[in-house]
């Protein structure tokens, strides 16, 4: 019996530690989730109207919130396929013993550090079509100025996003390079592999873990996406930068309709959720084990 109490203790005080953060998501996570979707299933300006599935029906047959979702998904293809690309590649280029590397890390990692709302007020600054900075610094050149917020609008904010968070991705990876062990490149140097290959075979494979974290994090990011929307392009122009999060803020705080809101924002955890499972096993199935 005294294995028994010795365990139960131990369980309680790890439970009394636990408290704090146990009502802090209660409070602020599980309760705010169980009210969306008590909300969503009514419908009125009060919400106060038993509607059924009525909300989930009419959100899977509104063509706005397809293409609001549309809108979503490729906006995070382009963050995470970025995301990727550029994160490894940072990474790979100061991992390398290059002089004064960590104030490189640092200047990295600050736009990371910094509020979306301080990133996109910055970035509608300078890409503002008459007195942005950077139409600015083409007229100095003598080339004309353009209208970044009206031209390919989505890939303007996706690339601002990912001027803010390729930061953090370069440090994920950089953790994933220095955790592979180097007798592995050095035992491919001897059997004559290049650069090239060492990479494609040994650190590629190695960065695994690395790279689906990267990616699951970057997708669930890129669907729950909002200020960007909200504050450089407005959702426009017209709907071209329509993201999920900004729609259903529009439906929320404009049309006062909390219960077709709340349905959306439902259904875009589901999305969420499942394209996470989704990565997580295709994930597993592509591991090596070594």
């Amino acid at each position: 019996m005294r294995p028994r109490t010795l365990y139960g203790r131990y369980a309680r005080t790890a439970y009394l530690f636990l408290l704090p953060a146990i009502l802090f998501f209660a409070a602020f996570f599980y309760l705010p989730i169980g009210n969306v979707v008590a909300t969503s299933f009514r419908t009125g300006p009060m919400a106060d109207q038993w509607t059924g599935l009525g909300n989930y029906t009419q959100a899977l047959a509104d063509p706005a919130v397809r293409h609001s979702f549309l809108v979503t998904v490729a906006f995070s293809v382009a963050v995470v396929a970025g995301s990727i690309v550029l994160g490894l590649a940072l990474a790979l280029a100061i991992d390398q013993p290059l002089k004064g590397r960590v104030a490189y890390r640092v200047l990295l990692l600050v736009p990371y550090l910094t509020s979306v709302a301080i990133v996109g007020l910055l970035w509608r600054n300078i890409l503002d079509p008459e007195l942005g900075v950077l139409n600015r610094v083409l007229g100095s050149l003598g080339l004309p100025g353009q209208q970044w917020l009206n031209t390919a609008p989505l890939l303007t904010i996706a690339a601002v996003t990912l001027w803010q968070s390729v930061g953090y991705t370069m440090v994920l990876f950089l953790a994933g390079l220095q955790g592979i062990p180097e007798t592995y490149h050095e035992a491919a140097k001897i059997d004559g592999a290049d650069a090239w290959r060492r990479f494609w075979r040994i650190t590629l494979p190695l960065l695994a873990p690395t790279t689906l974290f990267v990616s699951v994090m970057a997708v669930i990011s890129g669907l729950q996406a909002f200020g960007q929307a909200y504050i450089i392009t407005g959702g426009g122009p017209g709907d071209a930068t329509d993201l999920s999060v900004f729609h259903i803020f529009n439906v929320a705080f404009r049309t006062r309709d909390f219960g077709y809101s709340s349905a959306q924002s439902v259904l875009l955890l589901i999305v969420i959720v499942a394209f996470t499972v989704i990565q997580l096993r295709a994930g597993r199935r592509g591991e090596v084990t070594y």
